[in-house]
């Protein structure tokens, strides 16, 4: 095969390429989407003397949530959330408690991604003991 025959048939074959990509476009009308759900989360308030008894209170009853196969998401962004809401205070406050207090919170979240109640469990118990310190 001669060098022009050969980038003949070479530009044929481009040219199949391309005009197989600029296929048209077919949609299913059949296919429907279902309706989207709109969420509304609020951001607790108060201060920390107030939001870290109910962050304990939700860290408590994730274990169970968990091995129930219960919505154990929500809680751990509820936790997330008490968290978020107290940190600044207790930065200023108690700083020495922060990293504990941010570990325990973010194991809490890694237990209700992973399915693992005994992380939960010690988040748990943690917790308890860090808000006690706190409130003392």
């Amino acid at each position: 095969m001669t060098p022009v025959a050969r980038a003949a048939v070479i530009a044929a074959l481009l040219g199949n390429v391309v005009l197989v990509g600029c296929a048209p476009t077919k949609y299913d009308e059949t296919i429907t989407t279902g309706s989207v759900e709109a969420t509304t989360t609020t951001t607790p308030t108060g201060s920390p003397t107030e939001l870290l008894p109910r962050l304990v209170a939700e860290a408590a009853s994730l274990s169970e949530i968990i091995a129930n196969k219960g919505d154990d998401g929500a809680v751990a962004e509820e936790i997330a959330a008490l968290w978020s809401a107290a940190v600044e205070e207790v930065s200023v406050t108690r700083p020495d408690l922060l990293p504990d207090l941010q570990a325990n919170v973010e194991r809490c979240g890694v237990a209700a991604k992973f399915n693992r109640p005994a992380d939960a469990d010690k988040a748990y118990r943690n917790l308890n003991v860090l808000v006690e310190a706190y409130l003392a």
